[in-house]
């Protein structure tokens, strides 16, 4: 009997905890204490992309005439399960809780300091 291996993907596919532009801490890995900034999310995957971390090189072939190929170095996807979002006012890798606001706004804030981020 064959069986299909699964990917080890976020606990729901399609949430992610953080967003474009949070500060994130990396918890596992080779890149375990580097921080950076989250440019992409892909909640499908459950993986996403920081600035300046988890670094690899791509082969990249010319398309155009003229344009040049070679090896280029590019930020690589990571799970998201990997990292932790870092708290602006503390400055410690936390988890998020959420609170709601008398306008009726949720907002997310630090579970370490109570801070809305």
């Amino acid at each position: 009997m064959l069986f299909k291996k699964v990917k080890n993907i976020a606990a729901k596919p399609g949430k992610v905890h953080v967003k474009t532009g949070d500060t994130v801490v990396v918890l596992s890995g080779k890149e375990r204490g580097k921080q950076g900034k989250v440019v992409a999310v892909s909640p499908k995957e459950g993986k996403v992309i920081i600035e300046g971390v988890n670094v690899v090189s791509k082969h990249v072939k010319p398309r155009k005439a003229g344009q040049e190929g070679g090896i280029i170095k590019t930020e690589g996807a990571m799970y998201a399960s990997k990292v932790q979002l870092v708290c602006s006012h503390c400055g410690k890798g936390t988890r998020i809780g959420h609170k709601f606001m008398e306008d009726g706004s949720k907002k997310r804030t630090c579970k370490k300091c109570g801070e809305v981020l």
